[in-house]
């Protein structure tokens, strides 16, 4: 991102496409070229890594949200480590809903097991191999 992207947001409010109180933009003007490279190849989540060997995250759970974002999630989600990739990720992505987003995630915590896990770390790779948004 350009430096001070965050106080950018006013100016990109207009092109955000994700229902509810998320916020996602395709093509996002403050992305710089090489960041673009970075995201679309997945590689802009490798620092992410670096919490999940310090405890912080896991590889699977919600994912980190907003603090603008986090009054309006189920409270639920946080009852877990947030992850670097998620049931949602692996269900629609941006094409789901708010609702479904949140269901998604809900059920994920509710219904969590190891066997699910694995399925999602699967279902990620092929989506990075697709380079598909995940």
């Amino acid at each position: 991102m350009v430096d001070q992207a965050d106080t950018m947001l006013a100016e990109v409010l207009h092109l955000n496409f994700a229902a509810g109180p998320l916020f996602k933009i395709r093509d996002d003007p403050r992305l710089t070229r090489i960041g673009g490279i970075l995201r679309r190849s997945y590689l802009d989540e490798f620092p992410q890594l670096i919490n999940v060997l310090r405890g912080d995250m896991s590889l699977v759970g919600p994912r980190p949200c907003l603090a603008s974002e986090a009054p309006h999630m189920s409270q639920l989600r946080f009852k877990v480590p947030q992850g670097i990739t998620g049931s949602w990720q692996v269900s629609g992505h941006h094409e789901l809903d708010w609702e479904a987003t949140d269901r998604s995630e809900r059920n994920y915590v509710v219904h969590w097991s190891l066997a699910r896990d694995l399925a999602i770390l699967a279902r990620t790779a092929i989506l990075m191999v697709r380079l598909r948004g995940l």
